[in-house]
């Protein structure tokens, strides 16, 4: 188990020669000054103290005066000069004396804050792109720490190699993650972003880390701290537009340094459980600009999965009229499950260039670039660069758990090692095969070889054609050096012991991707398929057959309908870095019809609900066996698709804008016996879209039809999955409340809509008990039209987010111009749900339509 927050990366330059500048900071009363900010005057150039007051930098042999700040205590410049050997230099700061100055009290006695905010406000789009392009070098030191761990979480218990693997003592305490980067991050006016990752390093690890937008900026209306899953909703700034609305202004003083003026102000939310900071925050006087600050939010400005995160800042001046941030610092605190962790990210920006020249296509679909040596730097490299020294533990981390890397690194290709790693893994249990399956590899000398089984218990279902029917599903995957490709096989075998049918088929694939990161992207796969199996008359259903179970014996009704087919199909996927995929996909079946053999519920009443083993929605009688050849293609478009390149490939990070999808098939008569004869068609375009304080807005539009329907199958129909469960089908693709086959056509077109708004606060955040326990809104609908007879509108409103995982929707639906029908449906939604697809689907050998 292993808990990952991940923030981004940084770099500083330095010239060769330079002696370090060190010491530690200390307030008046002799206590720890942790995180103070240290530069030299009249530059960005300087480093942030450590969470132990101690700070380190080099510099050239000359003479410099060096600013010592840290928010709520007062400046202090010290002159010093740079020989030969490194330079101890401590400070001692004392709090900040605010001076209370004689303001006018406006009418109904206005706090004179809110004259300073409204200023800034007026000034925020002015600093906001006051810079059109700039470069900066950026160093990060991320932190996180266990101060707990139990032995069980929802009372299950966590694998002791998984607490050895975090690195932790044994009452569970102990650094998890520590790392460090330096980069050099471009920006440009309007949305241009680049990040060349030159060093990075994870304790324990030969990893690269992991990179989240360098800068939280208050000038922007609305704050976004690394990833929506702290809050899809984002923050409001102090000093947005309409802010005062939001925020309740207090001045404390003022301050001087420089003989500039700053104002220091307290800023409060006006109402709990809005996305709003709490804390201080400092402005310039006259020019409005931020100088500092130090804000916090918790769980009552909707702050999700942390229990708080506070962020300061630090800015100076980079040339008369330019300040940009010096040090950014963020600390959260985590206490759920029994958990209780801590960390610190800390950014430290040097070298600013405002006004840089870019090369023509600086700026192109990579975002973040990592160097080829980015994790080969030496120890002493660190120890050379780094701008904030390491703490005990820190060191310690580093040298126990590097120290451990190295060993296994080197001992990768010995028979002790391979032995090691095979014993590690324990005996094969029986019974594992039963309950929790079988997952093993099998160590070689330059070569890993996994397998597997699923359970066999829980992969037991019941339907009244088969009655029960056991599967075993296996795999084995290893990588082929000379395909360079990985290669997995997939053996599928099912029995049904009341009609005594056995089938078996495989699944071959190979999936290869280009090795260099400096070619363009070509991955692409093969998938070769064949046997005997048993198929939904439509395959992308996936009708769980827990679900069904239930439904069949419980309640009499056999809604998943099946036929048996020999089958063989390739397919081939070829993935390009524009954002464009394409896939093609020949399938040859002998579809067999099968019937019913059992009516066995738990209640013999029910079983007047059972239907014949057909959708009686569009059929009369069991179809006859047929065959069937189809050709299908599909062509998916993502424009705008951004990347991170890593040493040795890329990795696509999303895009802007949606995604279209164009498919084709083709029912080929007459070749190799084929029954089938039509061509039909789909379109589709889908996408999220933030809008920050209004929620996040989801739609899938499609439209599509057959272009010709001489011989159709009601296999090779047009479907739209249904669902009649109390389970949620997979939302933005299924009609809540509709029989799997009742809307399923060979008509020339139809069109269809899925939409839904997730409020994420927005409203709740009005209610008592919701607002506490952070439940959210949802709203949406999904429409079908196919023609007069044929037409499927639902409404649905629901509630998220309940356990961080769950959703539960109130769906109305008007089928073919009836009566509403409404119902209740349960699914995955939410911070943590919003990720889970309780619909598992099996792996499938075509292209679903």
């Amino acid at each position: 188990m292993k808990i990952i927050l991940s923030f981004l990366l940084i770099v500083i330059s330095i010239s060769a020669g330079a002696q370090n500048l060190y010491g530690t900071i200390f307030t008046e009363e002799g206590d720890l000054l942790p995180y103070s900010s240290i530069t030299v005057k009249g530059t960005s150039i300087g480093a942030s103290a450590n969470d132990k007051a101690k700070y380190s930098f080099p510099l050239a042999k000359g003479t410099y005066t060096i600013i010592c700040q840290h928010i709520g205590y007062a400046s202090i410049e010290k002159k010093i000069t740079i020989n030969a050997a490194d330079t101890e230099l401590s400070f001692v700061l004392p709090q900040q004396k605010l001076e209370m100055t004689e303001v006018i009290v406006k009418t109904g006695g206005e706090d004179p804050a809110y004259e300073i905010i409204r200023q800034a406000i007026k000034k925020r789009e002015y600093y906001s792109k006051q810079v059109k392009a700039f470069e900066v070098d950026l160093y990060t030191k991320d932190m996180i720490k266990l101060r707990k761990l139990p032995k069980k979480i929802m009372g299950r218990k966590i694998p002791d190699e998984d607490v050895a693997g975090m690195g932790v003592d044994s009452t569970g305490k102990g650094i998890i993650y520590l790392s460090e980067s330096v980069a050099k991050v471009a920006m440009q006016q309007p949305d241009k972003f680049k990040m060349n990752v030159i060093s990075s390093r994870i304790s324990g690890s030969g990893g690269f880390g992991f990179t989240f937008p360098a800068f939280i900026s208050l000038y922007s209306n609305n704050v976004k701290l690394f990833t929506e899953r702290i809050n899809p909703r984002g923050f409001v700034s102090p000093i947005a537009d309409g802010a005062i609305g939001f925020y309740k202004y207090k001045l404390l003083g003022s301050f001087y340094e420089d003989g500039k003026a700053i104002n220091s102000i307290r800023v409060t939310p006006r109402r709990t459980y809005e996305p709003l900071f709490t804390g201080i925050i400092n402005i310039t006087d006259d020019d409005w600009r931020i100088h500092s600050f130090d804000l916090m939010v918790t769980k009552s400005a909707q702050l999700e999965l942390l229990d708080t995160l506070t962020i300061t800042q630090q800015h100076v001046p980079v040339t008369k009229e330019v300040w940009r941030t010096k040090n950014q610092v963020l600390y959260f605190n985590f206490k759920q499950f029994g958990i209780d962790a801590v960390g610190n990210f800390v950014n430290v920006y040097s070298q600013y260039n405002v006004k840089p020249d870019f090369k023509k296509n600086y700026f192109n679909n990579v975002i973040i670039k990592y160097d080829t040596a980015v994790n080969k730097r030496p120890k002493e490299y660190w120890d050379t660069i780094r701008p904030i020294p390491l703490e005990p533990e820190e060191f310690k981390d580093y040298q126990v758990k590097d120290s451990l890397y190295e060993l296994r690194k080197d001992s990768s290709l010995s028979k002790a090692d391979l032995d090691s790693l095979r014993r590690k893994q324990g005996k094969i249990k029986p019974l594992k095969f039963f309950w929790g399956g079988v997952n093993r590899r099998i160590y070689k000398t330059g070569k890993t070889i996994s397998w597997g089984v699923q359970p066999l218990i829980p992969d037991l279902e019941y339907n009244t054609v088969e009655g029960v029917a056991m599967k075993v599903n296996g795999y084995i995957t290893a990588y082929n050096k000379k395909l360079k490709s990985t290669v997995s096989f997939e053996p599928h075998f099912r029995y049904g012991f009341n009609n005594n049918h056995f089938n078996a088929w495989g699944d071959l694939q190979i999936r290869t991707r280009d090795a260099e990161a400096n070619k363009r992207i070509r991955q692409y796969s093969w998938n070769f398929a064949g046997g005997k199996r048993v198929s939904e008359f439509y395959k992308a259903q996936n009708t769980l057959p827990l679900i069904n179970t239930i439904s069949t014996l419980f309640y009499g009704e056999n809604r998943m309908k099946i036929y048996e087919n020999y089958f063989g199909s390739i397919t081939h996927s070829r993935r390009f870095e524009s954002g464009l995929r394409l896939t093609v996909n020949a399938l040859y079946e002998n579809r067999l019809p099968l019937d019913n053999t059992t009516d066995f519920t738990f209640s013999k009443k029910d079983t007047i609900n059972f239907t014949p083993n057909y959708p009686v929605e569009k059929l009369s009688q069991q179809f006859v066996q047929h065959q069937a050849a189809i050709f299908t293609a599909s062509v998916s478009f993502k424009p705008g698709q951004k990347y991170i390149e890593f040493p040795h490939y890329k990795m696509a990070v999303g895009s802007k804008y949606p995604t279209f999808t164009l498919s084709y098939a083709k029912g080929i008569d007459n070749i190799l016996g084929s029954d089938v004869d039509f061509d039909k068609w789909k379109f589709s375009i889908r996408d999220d879209k933030n809008l920050k304080l209004s929620g996040t807005f989801k739609y899938h539009l499609g439209m599509g039809g057959f272009l010709n329907n001489n011989k159709v199958y009601v296999q090779d129909y047009q479907h739209f999955r249904g669902n009649m469960s109390i389970a949620a089908g997979e939302y933005l693709n299924t009609f809540q409340v509709a029989e799997l086959y009742q809307n399923s056509t060979m008509e020339r077109f139809y069109y269809y809509g899925h939409i839904e708004h997730h409020f994420n606060g927005l409203l709740t955040n009005k209610i008592p008990l919701f607002k506490r326990l952070n439940w959210t809104l949802v709203a949406g609908s999904n429409l079908l039209h196919v023609n007069k007879d044929v037409n499927h509108i639902e409404a649905f409103a629901g509630i998220e987010n309940i356990l961080k995982i769950f959703r539960v929707d109130f769906v109305a639906a008007y089928i073919n111009g009836g009566r509403p029908v409404t119902e209740v449906r349960i699914g995955a939604g939410g911070i943590l749900g919003g990720s889970i697809n309780f619909n598992r689907s099996a792996r499938s050998s075509e292209i679903a339509f």
